[in-house]
C-alpha cells in the first residue's frame, strides 16, 4: 500500500526539498524541531522520516513501503496526541490532516532561522513556550499561556478583586504623548522595564492619543487581579517595545453606600464574593428608611458571575438572569436565588462604557425584566466567559469557553448594554467619593425622585438578614 504526503515525512521533504530516506541523515537544526512537533502532535518518538511510508517530495519521486507492517493513514490518525489524559483537558484528537505541509514547512523553517541566526542564543523550551503563547493570544484579547509564575500570582489573589500594574501616566500636550510619570517600586510595571519619562503608546488594542481621558487610561490599565495585559511604551519615542504586566497592585474594592433623599446609592467597584452581603450590611447600618436604589457600576471591570447574579436577586425571584452559551450552544442558565430583600424598592442602573462582563450581566439581566431603568452610556461589551485550564508542571491556559447571552438571547459582546436613557458624554466626571457634584449621578437622582417610594423601607442592622 502506497501512502502519499503524509505529515511529518512530507514536512522534512517540503524543508530539505529533496526525497527523505532517513531521519539521521537530516540537520539537527531541522531534526530537533520535527522531532518535536511530532510529540506535540501526538507521535512521539513512533514516527520518523524513514518509517517506511510513501513520500512525495517535491521532485514528485515516490519512496517505496519498505515495512508491509507500517501503521496505514487512518491507524496514524486514530493515536491520540500527547496532552491526552493530561488532569484539567478534554481528550483530543490532532488529525493528520489539521495542518497542511506548506504550514509546517513555514513553521519550521522559523523555528531554524531562530535557532540559527537570532543575536542571542534561545533554547528550543522557550521557543516553543513562545509559540504556545502566541497561539493563545492570537485568539482573543483574553487567552493566554500562564507559566508557573504567572499561574501562581493569579492564584494568589482573592476572586473579584480590581488591580492596576503600578503607574501613572498624564497627557504632556507639548510631547503630544501620554507620559509615565510614576512606578511603584516593586509593581509589575517596574519589573517590566517601565521607567519614569516613557511614553505610553498603547494598552491591549487601544492605541492612545489625546482623545483619550485620564480615566479612560486608567480603565484600560485597571482590570481583575492578577490578569495580565500588554501595553506599548518607548524611551522618548525611541526603543518601541511590547511589555506583558501582570495586575497585582489591589485597589480599595469595597461596596460605598451613601443615602441622598432617601435614595441609597451604593457604589459597586467590583463583584467579589462577598458583594451581596456587603450591600445588605451598607442599608442595615443606613439608620434611615430607603425609597430607592442606584446601583453605580460605572469604571466596574466585573469580577464573579455568581456575586452579579446575586445581588440581582436582591431585586426579583424566579428569573433567568443571563444564558452561557459555548461552542455548542446555551449549555446553562444563571437563575435567581435567595430572598428577594428589596424587591419592592425601584431600581436604577448608572454605567459607562467601562462597566464590562459581570456588571453588564447584573445591568441587562434587570434590564430585560423590566425590574430596573439603565441609565448612562453604553456599557464596555464584554460579554465572554475565561476558563483557566491547568495543563500540569504548574501551568495553565486562559482562554474564552463562552460567551453570556441576555435572558432574551441577546448578544453582549462586542454589543454592550445599551442604556434607556442615556447620559451627554460631555458629564462624563468620574467621582472620588458619592457626591451631589457628580452631574451624572445628580442626573440619575432627578430620574429617581419620579420613581421612589412615598415611603421608604427600613432594613435590619448587620446581623438581621
Amino acid at each position: 500500500m502506497k501512502l502519499t504526503k503524509t505529515l511529518l515525512a512530507s514536512m522534512v521533504a517540503l524543508s530539505l526539498s529533496v526525497p527523505t530516506t532517513s531521519h539521521a541523515e537530516l540537520p539537527k537544526a531541522i531534526s530537533t524541531p520535527i522531532n518535536k512537533v511530532a510529540n506535540l502532535l501526538g507521535f512521539g518518538d513512533d514516527v520518523q522520516a524513514d518509517s517506511g511510508l510513501d513520500v512525495e517530495a517535491e521532485t514528485g519521486e515516490q519512496m517505496d513501503v519498505q515495512d508491509p507492517t507500517s501503521p496505514t493513514l487512518d491507524a496514524l490518525e486514530s493515536k491520540p496526541n500527547t496532552l491526552h489524559g493530561i488532569e484539567g483537558l478534554h481528550q483530543g484528537r490532532v488529525p493528520l490532516g489539521a495542518v497542511s505541509p506548506n504550514t509546517l514547512k513555514t513553521f519550521v523553517s522559523v523555528v531554524d532561522l531562530v535557532r540559527r541566526d537570532y543575536v542571542e542564543e534561545v533554547s528550543d523550551e522557550k521557543l516553543f513556550e513562545n509559540a504556545m503563547s502566541g497561539m493563545l493570544t492570537g485568539l482573543d484579547s483574553h487567552a493566554e499561556f500562564l507559566d508557573k509564575e504567572a499561574f501562581a500570582n493569579l492564584q494568589s489573589f482573592t476572586a473579584g478583586n480590581v488591580a492596576n500594574i503600578g503607574l501613572s501616566v498624564v497627557w504632556q500636550a507639548d510631547e503630544e504623548h501620554w507620559v509615565v510619570t510614576d512606578v511603584h517600586e516593586d509593581s509589575s510595571a517596574k519589573r517590566a522595564g517601565v521607567k519614569v519619562g516613557d511614553y505610553l503608546h498603547q494598552v491591549g488594542d487601544t492605541k492612545l492619543s489625546d482623545s483619550h481621558s485620564e480615566n479612560d487610561v486608567k480603565q484600560l490599565l485597571n482590570g481583575i487581579a492578577g490578569t495580565q495585559v500588554d501595553i506599548v511604551i518607548s524611551s522618548a519615542g525611541r526603543n518601541k517595545r511590547r511589555l506583558t504586566a501582570q495586575r497585582n497592585e489591589v485597589l480599595k474594592s469595597n461596596v460605598e453606600t451613601s443615602i441622598v433623599g432617601g435614595v441609597a446609592i451604593i457604589k459597586l467597584p467590583v463583584f467579589q464574593n462577598n458583594t451581596r452581603q456587603q450591600i445588605l450590611e451598607s442599608l442595615g447600618q443606613a439608620g434611615v428608611p430607603i425609597s430607592g436604589v442606584i446601583l453605580d457600576v460605572r469604571n466596574n471591570p466585573g469580577g464573579v458571575l455568581e456575586s452579579a447574579g446575586a445581588v440581582a436577586s436582591l431585586f426579583m425571584r424566579n428569573q433567568t438572569l443571563v444564558q452561557v452559551a459555548g461552542r455548542q450552544g446555551v449549555e446553562r442558565e444563571l437563575k435567581t436565588e435567595g430572598s428577594p430583600l428589596l424587591i419592592d424598592l425601584p431600581v436604577m442602573i448608572l454605567q459607562n462604557r467601562y462597566s464590562a462582563s459581570a456588571a453588564e450581566v447584573l445591568a441587562s439581566s434587570l434590564q430585560s425584566q423590566k425590574r430596573a431603568l439603565i441609565v448612562g452610556e453604553t456599557s464596555y461589551g464584554k460579554g465572554s466567559v475565561q476558563s483557566v485550564i491547568p495543563i500540569g508542571d504548574n501551568q495553565a491556559v486562559k482562554m474564552t469557553t463562552a460567551h453570556y447571552l441576555t435572558a432574551d438571547g441577546k448578544q453582549i459582546d462586542g454589543v454592550g448594554v445599551v442604556p434607556d436613557v442615556t447620559f451627554n458624554k460631555s458629564t462624563d466626571l468620574v467621582p472620588t467619593m458619592m457626591a451631589v457634584s457628580d452631574v451624572w449621578l445628580s442626573q440619575a437622582l432627578i430620574l429617581m425622585d419620579g420613581a421612589k417610594l412615598e415611603t421608604g423601607v427600613e432594613f435590619a442592622p448587620v446581623g438581621g438578614f
